[in-house]
């Protein structure tokens, strides 16, 4: 679809119900997150079984690969529509099942079914950028999105925490559902005016590896949190050989071995969500199991942490185009890892706890100016046609960090548990893991693109559709 010239700017009467409706349906999602993070702690001690806790967030996520991947595929070939309403329907489905679930296996059972609706929605919603907008406008864009998270950042969690408190928390799984139909009604119209430009010569989407990857990451958590001599070593192996060699067919080569340009820029992704929501997940847990603050204190944490990103992603805005995203990713990775280190911190009691907002501000600022300029470079490099494609790719990247990230974090917190040791050591090797992992992302920016956009176009698309030939990185990297 050719982006119309007459739009200059994000309210254009072109574009303008297009980007109401996609601030929309992304405030739906950060309502959902943002809640089910703050009252996860009650949740866990109502329903008991503390070595799930990690597996909430995980199979969300995992669930999730598969539904970007079908999501892309179907946003190139069939418009934005069906990937989107069929997205928020299976979303709808999965909170029923968590808000209803009568112990932790069931809701993680949920999760997964939400978690399938809610890959498919911003798979669409990016596609949708990159087809409707033009490049000028698509930094702001982004940015517009992270704004929709801020009524959610500043009254969702306290409103969990009091929903919580007085009703009961199957009802913030549960008070949810109006939101998913009015979302239904509102955005689906607008995203089925963007077409889909299906490209006669890009490959299929393999969406069999997509759930060889998700089920591959399932098996090297269950791995990791059973923490046995004997069992242990071998799903971790059989998710290896199950998932590596179907991720591989899923990003760009090369992006394991962090090859410059686009491929660097997937796997940093990937690199930057595992850091930050490793230790996002376990803030609430770490201010009310350690520090016996109050759940709403925990809410006000994440709160400042998501308005913190917003500030983050505006500023990166205002500088991509002057810096590029090398320079906004390296500076973003490194204030996570500071962040981390001081919200691992508050694990001692000497520590006061207004440390706690600064610390997760920090870290929210970091990942709000290193979040965008990933996808933009995505964007600025697919070729017409392959939006959906390219994104997909970069959001596998993103959601397998998350899911891993949680993972690994509650792995860690699973094993101190079931050894009766001190909670605060799992949680401390659960912000190190983090913090290593993000500090790896550090290390793989120099190898980013210098800017989101090619000198020149770029290449016909090799069998993943995703990267430019070698002498068209070459150019780039000047």
């Amino acid at each position: 679809m050719t982006v119309d010239s007459d739009i200059t700017g994000l309210w254009s009467p072109g574009v303008r119900r297009l980007t109401a409706s996609l601030s929309m349906t992304v405030t739906l999602v950060a309502f959902e997150s943002l809640s089910v993070a703050t009252i996860l702690p009650v949740v866990s001690r109502h329903l008991g079984d503390v070595r799930l806790y990690g597996w909430v967030f995980s199979a969300f996520f995992l669930s999730s690969l598969v539904g970007i991947v079908v999501s892309g595929a179907v946003s190139d070939s069939r418009g934005m529509g069906l990937p989107l309403i069929g997205g928020l329907v299976i979303f709808g489905a999965g909170l029923a099942v968590a808000g209803t679930a009568p112990d932790m296996p069931v809701l993680v059972a949920g999760r997964i079914v939400q978690g399938f609706g809610a890959g498919s929605v911003p798979a669409a919603a990016y596609a949708a950028i990159g087809r409707a907008y033009p490049e000028r406008l698509r930094p702001r864009m982004f940015a517009t999105l992270s704004t929709a998270w801020v009524v959610p950042g500043v009254v969702g969690p306290a409103l969990a925490a009091q929903v919580a408190s007085h009703l009961g928390w199957r009802w913030v799984f549960l008070g949810l559902l109006p939101l998913v139909a009015i979302a239904c009604a509102v955005a689906v119209p607008s995203l089925s005016t963007v077409p889909g430009q299906p490209n006669p010569n890009a490959a299929p989407i393999p969406i069999r590896a997509a759930v060889m990857v998700a089920i591959g990451a399932g098996l090297l958590l269950a791995g990791l949190t059973l923490a046995t001599p004997v069992y242990s070593p071998l799903l971790v192996l059989a998710g290896g050989i199950m998932g590596v060699p179907a991720l591989r067919r899923l990003v760009p080569p090369g992006t394991l071995r962090a090859r410059r340009g686009l491929p660097a820029a997937v796997l940093t992704r990937g690199l930057l969500t595992f850091g930050f929501f490793a230790g996002d997940a376990y803030v609430p847990l770490t201010l009310t199991s350690i520090r016996h603050t109050s759940v709403t204190f925990a809410g006000i944490t994440l709160t400042v942490s998501t308005m913190a990103w917003t500030t983050g992603s505006w500023l990166q805005a205002r500088t991509i185009h002057r810096h590029g995203p090398r320079v906004l990713v390296a500076y973003g990775l490194a204030l996570v890892v500071a962040g981390l280190a001081a919200m691992a911190s508050l694990l001692w009691s000497a520590v006061p706890l207004w440390m706690a907002l600064v610390a997760w501000s920090v870290a929210g600022f970091g990942i709000g100016i290193a979040y965008s300029p990933i996808s933009l470079t995505a964007l600025g490099w697919a070729r017409p046609g392959e939006e959906g494609r390219a994104t997909a790719s970069v959001q596998l990247s993103d959601v397998l960090g998350v899911a891993l990230g949680t993972g690994v974090a509650g792995a860690a917190v699973a094993i101190v548990h079931q050894h009766r040791g001190d909670p605060r050591l799992g949680l401390g090797l659960a912000f190190a893991a983090a913090g290593v992992v993000a500090l790896v992302g550090v290390l793989v920016t120099p190898r980013l693109p210098g800017r989101t956009t090619p000198a020149a176009a770029p290449a016909e698309s090799d069998s993943q559709g995703l990267v430019a030939s070698p002498d068209a990185t070459a150019r780039e990297e000047t």
